[in-house]
């Protein structure tokens, strides 16, 4: 760590605290060349993959569209949508892809949302696959039931 004072390149770690509920580290440095002190902070970087959508445009993953797509599709249900999109965003996060389809975001909330609450998961289905009518609606209902 480069010190702010005289750009000395090496400094000492006098004391370290966890910040922010432990997300984030506030270090105190002392310079090894003239012997200010200064703080640091670490930060886990979190990469936000880009979502590649059905015409092709890209952009980066919005947790708050997700909550907002789970809560229209949760409405007056016993589902917690803000759980969901934490773990999705943290499945996301973990399996370390800097791109996901719309396709398979859709997908991953339609597993969750079918085995928490059958109709928040119809509902999300008949807007993310774009029912055009009643007989793809039971046709989507007909396949939820045959499935245990």
């Amino acid at each position: 760590m480069r010190c702010p004072h005289c750009g000395y390149e090496e400094s000492k770690v006098i004391d370290s605290r966890p910040i922010d509920e432990n997300s984030s580290i506030r270090r105190r440095r002392e310079c090894l060349g003239c012997q200010a002190r200064f703080t640091t902070y670490e930060v886990i970087e979190n990469i936000q993959p880009i979502v590649i959508k059905k015409d092709g445009s890209r952009e980066y993953f919005d947790k708050n569209k997700l909550l907002v797509g789970l809560l229209k599709a949760c409405q007056k249900r016993p589902v917690d949508s803000a759980k969901i999109a934490d773990e999705i965003e943290q499945e996301l996060q973990n399996s370390l892809r800097l791109e996901i389809s719309s396709t398979e975001l859709g997908e991953m909330v339609m597993e969750k949302l079918k085995s928490i609450d059958a109709v928040a998961y119809v509902r999300f289905a008949s807007v993310y696959r774009e029912f055009k009518d009643v007989e793809t609606f039971l046709s989507e209902l007909q396949h939820f039931l045959k499935k245990p």
